[in-house]
């Protein structure tokens, strides 16, 4: 295969993580890349790609971003501490091997990760998912998940509905079943948990309204709304009820009106070139509705596509 110029390596790693506003850089395409339809049928070629170029596992600075939010993740997986004086809530885990560089992230904040009260997920692929039973054998901290998601928690994601068993990781017990709407409060700090299936079954969008010196902010971490490359959706699904899950995901996600809005892959939310900001800009720099309403909109765009691709809907060539 011939070597591919940097907008098509675009293309393709937006499909990789399903949408995401990736930001033009300096990066040159690797040679020989693959195209979206072997992406879709080799699981082990989408894994070793996506954790390679957006450094899943490569170690990050912590960041403080609004109050009690920190980012404690890699550098290309977002994985957050919101403190309170109960307790400290951990959102997310990244790769199987994630663990001790989350738990080394978060001493150097000045904070202790055996004081997690609670872990909270928002869904459940070895990307996000995969280092919750290291850090629970570690720390002790229970775990709460959307009930669909329950399952691929407890069996590490085995018999999954696009992957299989190709990219398990170690099984974690849940303690806490949520549904839709349940909310969590520690300290100052309530999250409520809203249902956004479609990526997986459980997958789960948390909200948090946050008073700093202040003045009031609503702060997001929506999940669910992308697909990867063999998700199915209007023909032969990948499970049933997947295009009805979407829509009304992507409905959910619309109705949201966040100030400050985060998520589990960095190049959403452009981590880097705010983190870069906020050194002199202090948390004005995470401030960005209109980024995610440009986010949630690319995503909407890209799964309609999608349906009329699987449809075979001529595409529109603006003659």
């Amino acid at each position: 295969m011939r070597n591919l110029r940097f907008p098509r390596l675009t293309g393709l790693l937006l499909a990789l993580t399903a949408g995401a506003a990736m930001q033009a850089n300096s990066q040159t395409a690797p040679p020989n890349l693959p195209t979206k339809e072997q992406l879709a049928n080799d699981n082990g070629l989408f894994l070793s790609l996506a954790r390679k170029f957006f450094k899943w596992e490569e170690p990050a600075e912590p960041v403080r971003i609004v109050g009690p939010v920190y980012f404690v993740g890699t550098k290309g997986l977002g994985v957050f501490l919101i403190t309170t004086p109960e307790g400290h809530i951990l959102m997310n885990t990244g790769m199987p091997s994630s663990g001790p560089m989350i738990a080394e992230s978060i001493r150097k904040l000045g904070f202790k990760p055996e004081d997690i009260k609670l872990m909270i997920n928002g869904h459940a692929h070895i990307d996000h998912a995969g280092a919750f039973a290291y850090m629970k054998q570690q720390f002790g901290a229970p775990i709460a998940v959307m009930k669909d998601d329950v399952a691929a928690m407890e069996s590490g994601d085995s018999n999954d509905f696009k992957y299989a068993n190709d990219f398990v990781y170690p099984a974690v017990k849940v303690d806490r079943i949520l549904r839709d709407g349940d909310q969590i409060k520690m300290g100052d700090v309530m999250l409520t948990a809203y249902h956004t299936p479609g990526h997986t079954r459980g997958a789960t969008t948390w909200v948090m309204n946050l008073v700093v010196d202040g003045k009031a902010y609503l702060v997001v971490f929506p999940d669910g709304s992308g697909f990867n490359p063999g998700y199915r959706i209007a023909k032969n699904p990948s499970y049933p009820g997947i295009e009805h899950d979407y829509r009304r995901t992507h409905h959910t996600l619309e109705m949201l009106k966040p100030d400050i809005w985060l998520a589990q892959h960095n190049e959403y939310y452009d981590f880097e070139g705010k983190a870069k900001r906020a050194a002199t800009e202090g948390m004005t720099a995470w401030i960005d509705p209109e980024g995610y309403r440009r986010f949630i909109s690319g995503k909407k765009r890209a799964f309609e596509d999608e349906v009329d691709d699987e449809l075979g809907v001529p595409k529109d060539t603006g003659k």
